[in-house]
């Protein structure tokens, strides 16, 4: 998000002090205890985006100190989720994401192929997604933001870009080439 753009008073991600917003994140974790967490992948996802970089960052540590009771002893009682993903985009899965972005100038960030570790075929869901993209509506209302050019696109064509989700598997471990197609449940 553009600071001119942010609300008054309001701290960008990227801005925030990095062992606050861990903290806080832990706390959020202990109380929620999940088995599984999913953040951001290491790039950004896709565009580079500074505060989805951070919030890489963030979940990393967070994960792993969710887990220590002596870090961040007043959040709570310790929690380790069982895994750890980032969402992300491989170079062969971009699809229509590339030219999309790059028809608007922006360099396409992309892991190598085997980096994502899981499949998910969202289509069932892809109404449901776009709605969640929409309602970024500064993002949306933008030219060339990536909400604003699925926003553009005709329904069929914005259904199949969105239809798929890739992840990687962080915690404990990416298993590198080990590519799991996940379907939606019936």
């Amino acid at each position: 998000r553009n600071p001119a753009s942010a609300p008054a008073g309001a701290v960008r991600l990227i801005d925030a002090p990095l062992d606050e917003a861990v903290g806080r994140l832990v706390a959020h974790i202990r109380e929620v205890r999940p088995d599984i967490v999913v953040g951001h992948d290491a790039l950004g996802q896709l565009t580079g985006h500074p505060d989805h970089r951070r919030c890489h960052q963030v979940t990393l540590l967070a994960v792993e100190a969710a887990g220590l009771p002596r870090l961040f002893p007043d959040a709570g009682e310790p929690w380790q989720p069982t895994a750890l993903y980032a969402a992300t985009h491989s170079e062969s899965g971009v699809g229509r994401l590339g030219p999309l972005l790059q028809s608007v100038g922006k360099t396409l960030l992309a892991v190598p192929d085997a980096y994502a570790t899981a499949t998910v075929d969202v289509s069932p869901w892809a109404a449901v997604k776009m709605e969640a993209i929409l309602a970024h509506r500064s993002e949306a209302a933008r030219e060339r933001s990536l909400p604003g050019l699925l926003a553009l696109l005709p329904e069929p064509d914005r259904n199949e870009v969105i239809s798929t989700e890739q992840f990687t598997r962080l915690f404990p471990g990416p298993t590198p080439g080990a590519m799991h197609q996940l379907s939606p449940a019936p």
